[in-house]
């Protein structure tokens, strides 16, 4: 609490209270990152404060645009963001100073098309979206891996450390020097979800058994990547944190088991004899081993393994190159 400033306007106070509220947080924020110091703030709720400024709006009988908002309202919201970001401040000494501002919307009623969301979308890099179905099932963190988005990912040049202790110029390009399959690793990741999406659309009505192999295959995969990778306890020791490496390490596991289970569908080899492994669950419970990166590498070892012995079971050739089962 030594490190926090609370700025509290509660929804029954004045309307210019609550308005101002938001304007007051990121001027101190603004004050410390000229002193030197990196600053996260958190704006709970935008949502609140857009209502202040329609509320404002209507006493002074301005014209309101969609949904009673002011017609201003995107360049209040453009200009409160606008405020982030890294600067060098002038004078002596020199220092480098951040505001990492984190704003949270509420829509009503979950709905993603009202204009505080939408505009709050155009100017943000990064908009992570709650589910209450995600919640309500367990599933935390609760975001929507299908209305989440990041606009940095093919940005992200050096670490958290590097960023602060030297100079922004000539960094090399840190995740993709060290992990160069990680763009397509999420690109593939990403289908695969979507796709899944799609089916289970269909298996609700016709249900799952009714599908076709290769389509149930895909739905397994999903749920062992929404288990195994995206799913993630912050109470515990070791979930509440993933290095990179480990995080690659996952996904990579996950689609890799996918590619070669994907080869014994299209051999005609029944999906139960592989998704019923015991070894699915250890692919669920592997980010939770304390052996970091070890523990996975010696995973996919042993699904290889199952796999190649399912493969010859049933009189499957197939050849083990290092990276992929080739028919």
């Amino acid at each position: 609490m030594e490190r926090i400033i609370l700025i509290a306007n509660a929804s029954n106070m004045p309307v210019a209270a609550r308005e101002a509220s938001i304007y007051m947080g990121i001027t101190m924020a603004e004050y410390y990152r000229d002193m030197g110091y990196h600053i996260a703030l958190m704006a709970d709720s935008t949502s609140r404060w857009a209502e202040a400024l329609r509320e404002i709006s209507g006493r002074l009988e301005e014209m309101p645009s969609e949904r009673g908002y002011p017609a201003y309202l995107s360049d209040r919201i453009a200009d409160f963001y606008e405020r982030a970001g890294r600067i060098r401040a002038l004078g002596e000494p020199q220092r480098e100073g951040s505001i990492t501002v984190i704003g949270a919307v509420s829509p009503a009623g979950g709905d993603f098309n009202e204009p505080v969301t939408i505009h709050t979308s155009r100017f943000t890099g990064v908009f992570w979206a709650l589910d209450a179905d995600l919640a309500y099932s367990r599933h935390f963190p609760a975001l929507n891996w299908m209305k989440s988005y990041s606009l940095y990912t093919r940005q992200l040049k050096a670490s958290w450390t590097q960023v602060f202790t030297t100079q922004i110029k000539g960094l090399t390009e840190w995740w993709q020097d060290k992990f160069p399959t990680l763009e397509q690793l999420r690109t593939t990741s990403f289908e695969l979800l979507n796709k899944a999406s799609e089916i289970e659309a269909i298996a609700r009505i016709i249900g799952e058994t009714s599908l076709p192999d290769d389509q149930r295959l895909i739905l397994h995969t999903s749920e062992l990547m929404k288990e195994g990778f995206l799913k993630q306890n912050a109470y515990d020791s070791v979930d509440s944190y993933c290095p990179p490496e480990k995080q690659v390490l996952l996904l990579d596991m996950i689609l890799d088991f996918y590619s070669k289970a994907q080869i014994l569908v299209q051999n005609k080899i029944p999906i139960e004899k592989f998704i019923d492994l015991p070894i699915i669950s250890q692919m669920k419970r592997i980010k939770e081993d304390k052996g970091e990166e070890m523990a996975v590498l010696q995973l996919i070892t042993e699904i290889d393994e199952e796999l190649m012995k399912i493969a010859k079971l049933y009189g499957t050739k197939l050849q083990d190159d290092g990276d992929s089962l080739v028919a």
